[in-house]
């Protein structure tokens, strides 16, 4: 098993301070094992409600969660919606006799749910597969290739990782999507998500995407919004400010999981990908994901014009503004575009993080910088920032 330090140091502090702590993430990306750990450590009443034996043992929900011990955990919550009206009961009422840590795959419904019925006693932690720092430098290629679901991962043959995310894929269209109340078709979603993977790392285009499915601007918007609630897509949103330009305002969208793009677009080994014309626009899209996992801004954009001048990352740590571009070259140099979002957005420093070996200044506040070493972007960033 590969550990996870970072993630169980947060949710510690998370339930030393706050009597409610959600943890969400996609399905098969490592929740239980994590609470599993957790009940070890701390001899908690854990709770699966996808186990019918432990629906019964909720059937008096109040009386169950009052006579359990320090710590509850409860397991994919979304299917016991009425649970979030009893912890707001319980947690009012003896706030500091136990501490609750609830799992859920369904971000939207969970966010909703607690937003209105804990308001004020809760933490949310998101939770992804695995990153680059858990995995180490030299599984790169591996977590690009097979992405970052424990099981895909650490398939031992690249025939098992891929027959496994085909499998995940069909689970969560057929299952996942109908238990969310959404009466969508399972080749319907197929089929856009199919095709947001050609478009992965592009602006979001809804008429484009609607044009080829033959359906509405807003049934492409919705499914959209039903991959993003779930943890599969990303939407990355753009900055804008009065720079004298003309600037996209529009998300840039990606597939979250490079091995479930993978699958979509019928890769099954990295021969495949590396001669696919796709492979820059999903290399950048696994960087993109280190990069967010790895810093952990408070918000995160892009930023672009439609003169052509364009930032990958952009965000704000202590007042300063910094951008990282992303370049699928093992030499990369400052464009003109970069020079551009280096001087009209103020930029304190600019990474191009690219697939090689060495880290290098380019330019004065431009540096290089191998994805093997993106583990030193923090303490840059904090140097910067000084």
């Amino acid at each position: 098993m590969i550990p996870r330090p970072d993630y169980l140091n947060s949710l510690r502090t998370a339930l030393r301070r706050s009597p409610v702590t959600v943890l969400l993430g996609p399905r098969q990306c490592g929740k239980t094992t994590l609470a599993r750990l957790l009940e070890k450590d701390s001899a908690a009443t854990y709770f699966d409600l996808e186990s019918r034996q432990d629906l019964a043992r909720l059937q008096n929900p109040e009386l169950a969660l009052s006579s359990t011990g320090d710590l509850v955990i409860i397991d994919e919550i979304q299917r016991l919606p009425v649970l979030f009206d009893v912890l707001r009961v319980l947690v009012d009422r003896e706030p500091e006799k136990r501490r609750f840590l609830i799992l859920g795959s369904a971000s939207p419904d969970i966010v909703r749910n607690v937003s209105e019925s804990l308001a004020g006693r809760v933490e949310f932690i998101d939770l992804a597969g695995f990153n680059l720092m858990e995995v180490g430098p030299d599984s790169a290629t591996t977590l690009w290739l097979k992405g970052g679901y424990p099981r895909s991962f650490l398939a031992t043959r690249d025939a098992d990782s891929f027959a496994w995310r085909e499998g995940f894929i069909r689970t969560f269209l057929e299952r996942d999507i109908p238990q969310l109340g959404i009466s969508i078709p399972a080749p319907a979603m197929r089929r856009f998500w199919t095709m947001l993977a050609h478009f992965h790392g592009q602006i979001w285009n809804a008429s484009e995407l609607a044009r080829s499915m033959g359906t509405s601007d807003k049934t492409a918007r919705n499914y959209l919004d039903i991959l993003t609630g779930t943890y599969m897509v990303r939407q990355l949103q753009p900055w804008y400010q009065n720079v004298g330009k003309r600037q996209v305002k529009a998300p840039k969208i990606y597939l979250r999981d490079t091995g479930l793009l993978h699958n979509l677009l019928s890769l099954p080994n990295y021969e495949a990908l590396n001669s696919h014309p796709r492979v820059g626009a999903s290399w950048e899209g696994f960087v993109m994901e280190q990069l967010l996992l790895t810093i952990r801004p408070g918000a995160a954009y892009f930023w672009a014009t439609y003169q052509g001048a364009e930032i990958d990352l952009f965000f704000i740590h202590h007042g300063k503004r910094f951008g990282i571009e992303i370049k699928y070259s093992e030499s990369p140099k400052a464009t003109r575009s970069a020079q551009i979002a280096l001087n009209d957005l103020g930029l304190q420093h600019l990474w191009l993080v690219h697939p090689g070996n060495h880290t290098y200044p380019v330019d004065e506040k431009i540096s290089a910088l191998p994805l093997t070493a993106i583990g030193q972007l923090r303490e840059q960033i904090e140097l910067f920032s000084r």
